[in-house]
């Protein structure tokens, strides 16, 4: 299993279609901050501008997908910025989302028709991947090798969202998920000098030590020995694996054994003595202590913790 599938299966997003926006002329769209999901937005036709919390913005052209693995505040509006005053906004249903739209809507084509909706993922599992993503994450299906596959991608999403046959939901929510992945991967592809966690799994020399990683996380891993799965000197695969990722191999490599560690708390009964045997620590105690420094608390109360949650929303 390659490393980004590995990272993918371990956050088990869960992709949830909320809302079809079909807007035209003057309009602005406010998105509250969602701090436990990454909302997305999918451009199926038209142009937008999207307006980030920290000031800056970009903009959405048909087949773009915008993401938010922080779940930032943002706000979506038309291109000219028309100081015409906005019609407001309506509420209806297309047969298969609640639609948003203003006036001109099914009277021409829209300046911009959206797909939003969010990723639900296990906290501490996802960590590793959704902690080190570029936020917002914007990826361009007309600039990446995956092009001809995202595009018909996104075809099919929308022929789906057009036709609303029985079904038509479920499908949509799938090709969601698989969006998800290939965002991921062309990102990576498309900003290979930005570092960052997609950064690291694009890089052809890394990749096989970053998957010997996460195959064995307990192992007393040195970085001459992952320089070798590299080849590349200890020194040269210290700083390319920096200059890749944003963090030292040994930020990442905690990283990655939190990461394995959460996901065999909630997952599985076994100790937290023999949890943190697997990811690489030889005492409870210093697993522990590694624990709650990464993630806030100790193994037992994270075990409990996420048990509970999930109870909770098993009976929601």
């Amino acid at each position: 299993m390659d490393a980004l599938t590995r990272l993918v299966h371990l956050a088990r997003p869960q992709a949830s279609l909320e809302l079809r926006c079909q807007l035209h002329g003057s309009f602005a769209v406010p998105a509250d901050a969602r701090p436990n999901a990454v909302p997305f937005h999918l451009a199926l036709g038209g142009r937008c501008v999207i307006d980030v919390a920290n000031g800056s913005s970009l903009v959405l052209e048909a087949g773009d997908l915008v993401m938010f693995p922080k779940g930032g505040a943002h706000c979506m509006r038309d291109v000219e910025r028309s100081t015409v005053k906005r019609t407001p906004l309506q509420l209806s249903h297309d047969g298969m989302l609640p639609l948003e739209h203003n006036a001109g809507a099914g009277r021409s084509e829209p300046d911009v028709d959206l797909l939003c909706g969010r990723f639900d993922y296990d906290k501490g599992p996802a960590a590793l991947l959704l902690r080190n993503l570029p936020d917002p994450l914007h990826v361009s299906l007309a600039e990446t090798p995956s092009a001809p596959a995202l595009q018909a991608l996104v075809t099919l999403m929308r022929g789906e969202a057009e036709r609303r046959q029985p079904g038509a939901l479920a499908i949509v929510t799938a090709l969601s998920h698989a969006l998800f992945t290939i965002a991921l991967r062309s990102y990576g592809q498309q900003h290979p000098d930005m570092p960052n966690m997609l950064t690291l799994l694009s890089d052809a020399r890394l990749a096989s030590s970053v998957q010997a990683l996460l195959a064995e996380p307990g192992r007393d891993w040195t970085i001459a020995d992952l320089g070798e799965k590299a080849a590349m000197s200890r020194a040269t695969y210290a700083r390319r694996f920096r200059e890749c990722a944003g963090m030292t191999v040994l930020e990442f490599l905690t990283q990655v054994r939190m990461t394995l560690a959460a996901n065999l708390l909630t997952q599985t009964q076994r100790s937290a003595a023999d949890i943190g045997m697997e990811v690489g620590y030889q005492s409870e105690a210093a697993f522990g202590k590694a624990f709650q420094q990464s993630m806030g608390m100790t193994p037992g109360r994270y075990r409990k913790q996420e048990r509970s949650e999930a109870l909770s929303e098993a009976h929601a």
